[in-house]
């Protein structure tokens, strides 16, 4: 009898074991699966709008990149000249045929390149003394940086938003056509929605800024006060 007990006993013990580790794994199968990247770095590649140059970068790092660029975000909604040269002309999916030719087509002269301007912040300001915003240049410079950013500076920009261009800081006078009033933190970069963005992964926030490493070099700053002194061309 004992030995028939001390035997139901572990096997009792082997099924709850078994169920543990089947609770365990489990999760972790999906886990597992769940970084597979495969499927996601050939979407993106698939929707990338422009040439890549992948010369001496992680090919998976870019494709995961252009995926969360382009498919599961808006980046170049904000980050182009705006709607009316987000698209080629006749490839903007928001108009009607024969306009619209059934394709969408993102403008390659405009994509990352910055520019579009949300107008006065805050939009209540009096007159047009606070800044304008405009968004910033992601495309790399001539040093292959995304908007000449290493990606130290990167990931700071993305988890704590600052704006290392200081383009727009909080007022301390008056009204200057550049400056942000109280209570707005001009140390930070307002309007980019960093506090959600920061939530991303060191993963993926590397896939971004790979991504962006890869994509053609646009001229110009917009969004940014030019500096004294500043190269005249920032592709070359």
């Amino acid at each position: 009898m004992r030995r028939l007990r001390s035997f139901t006993v572990m096997l009792a013990l082997t099924a709850l074991g078994a169920l543990f580790i089947h609770s365990v794994a489990g999760p972790a199968r999906a886990q597992g699966e769940g970084n597979n990247d495969n499927s996601r770095i050939q979407q993106g590649f698939a929707i990338a709008p422009v040439p890549l140059n992948l010369t001496g970068k992680n090919h998976a790092l870019v494709g995961l990149g252009s995926y969360l660029v382009n498919g599961a975000a808006d980046c170049n909604g904000c980050h182009s000249a705006g709607p009316p040269t987000e698209f080629t002309s006749n490839g903007n999916p928001y108009q009607l045929p024969p306009v619209f030719s059934g394709t969408k087509q993102v403008n390659p002269n405009t994509y990352l390149g910055g520019g579009r301007n949300f107008g006065q912040f805050p939009a209540n300001g009096p007159g047009l003394g606070f800044a304008q915003i405009i968004s910033r240049n992601l495309t790399p410079d001539k040093n292959g940086l995304p908007e000449g950013h290493t990606f130290q500076d990167f990931l700071t920009i993305m988890r704590t938003g600052q704006d290392f261009d200081n383009a727009h800081p909080t007022c301390t006078v008056g009204p200057n056509g550049q400056c942000v009033p109280f209570p707005f933190n001009g140390a930070l970069l307002q309007i980019m929605p960093w506090p959600n963005l920061q939530n991303m992964t060191d993963r993926d926030l590397l896939a971004i800024y790979t991504y962006l490493s890869a994509i053609p070099c646009i001229e110009g700053d917009p969004g940014v006060p030019p500096a004294p002194g500043a190269p005249q061309s920032r592709c070359h």
